[in-house]
């Protein structure tokens, strides 16, 4: 951290012992109420990260890391510009994600993207870990089908309390495919490219039908949540907020019930089949149909629902009805 001093020579006359006394307060006063800020390594190419904690790069674009064979690992708060799976084989506390801190447990599996943070910083010891990590540059997916398939393995956006908890036996065949890609990053010929995809893309898959399990499994134990995603909803146009923050998002919905976007959407996908965004537009186009019959206009209507021009409300709801605004209404009558 860069401190705000103030150099001065002992012998220094022209500073009266009045402004020493000032300036010793103020820095005084700046330490503290200061916080240390912690250091952040920037992963951009992913031995970024495997030089920092001492592990072999085998090659530019792909990095499979065993922590148990690390003699000189330290912790590290990493800004990352590449996709990493971590997967800790011991309990790892007061680890950063974003904003938050959590606690990662035995077995359990993480992923991160390009642009989040997460790790933990470095006091400058170091430590005993045990686990696996796979960074992958997206540069590596150029062109291929996997590329296309990544916005559909949405985890790589969930929060740290929504990581994968994994049986023994599925850990094995994730921790065998990661061995099974540092083996063939070893041979290192013409068909490595084509074969570490094909690995790349069994993991991701996996980790996929993993989660899918785990998110069953979190229907069944959260059965109240469509009646709370509802009740938010009410709440949210009970207490006027949409003439304020507009209409209301699948982001802000999961933020309130304590969830990440991605794993609040993918949670009311299991259980009704159908998209978050797709329950607010008719829980809205129903309030719609109820203040038209009321006898309020159009205009007031959009307004009062927290679109932000008409025009985009008719569309709406004509989109949502098969009719106008005006048709429903002199339909009514």
């Amino acid at each position: 951290m860069k401190k705000n001093t103030i150099k001065r020579e002992q012998n220094d006359a022209c500073i009266s012992s009045v402004e020493r006394e000032r300036l010793r307060a103020g820095e005084q006063r700046s330490g503290m109420h200061s916080q240390p800020k912690a250091k952040i390594l920037k992963v951009h190419r992913v031995n970024d990260y495997a030089r920092y904690i001492g592990a072999p790069c085998l090659h530019p674009l792909v990095s499979v890391i065993h922590y148990d064979e690390l003699e000189h690992c330290r912790h590290s708060l990493n800004n990352y510009d590449v996709y990493g799976i971590f997967i800790g084989d011991e309990t790892l506390e007061e680890l950063t994600y974003g904003l938050t801190t959590y606690d990662l447990h035995r077995h359990a599996l993480m992923c991160v993207a390009p642009g989040q943070i997460g790790g933990k910083a470095d006091t400058g010891e170091e430590i005993q870990t045990k686990g696996w990590a796979l960074l992958f540059d997206p540069e590596l997916l150029h062109g291929t089908d996997l590329e296309r398939r990544m916005p559909s393995f949405t985890y790589f956006s969930y929060n740290t309390n929504e990581a994968l908890l994994m049986t023994t036996e599925q850990r094995l065949t994730i921790v065998n495919l990661m061995e099974a890609m540092r083996k063939e990053l070893a041979l290192a010929d013409g068909h490595t490219h084509f074969i570490i995809i094909a690995y790349l893309q069994l993991i991701l898959e996996h980790i996929a039908r993993y989660y899918a399990s785990q998110l069953s499994l979190q229907v069944q134990s959260s059965s109240d949540l469509l009646t709370r995603f509802e009740n938010l909803l009410k709440h949210y146009y009970d207490e006027g907020l949409q003439l304020t923050h507009g209409l209301p998002t699948v982001k802000y919905c999961a933020q309130e019930l304590f969830l990440s976007t991605n794993y609040f959407g993918d949670l009311i996908r299991q259980m009704t089949d159908d998209t978050a965004g797709n329950i607010i537009r008719r829980f809205v186009m129903g309030l719609a149909q109820k203040l038209l019959i009321s006898g309020m206009s159009i205009t007031s209507t959009s307004e009062q629902l927290g679109y932000e021009y008409p025009q985009h409300f008719t569309r709406m709801f004509k989109k949502h009805f098969g009719e106008s605004p005006s048709q429903y209404v002199n339909r009514k009558r």
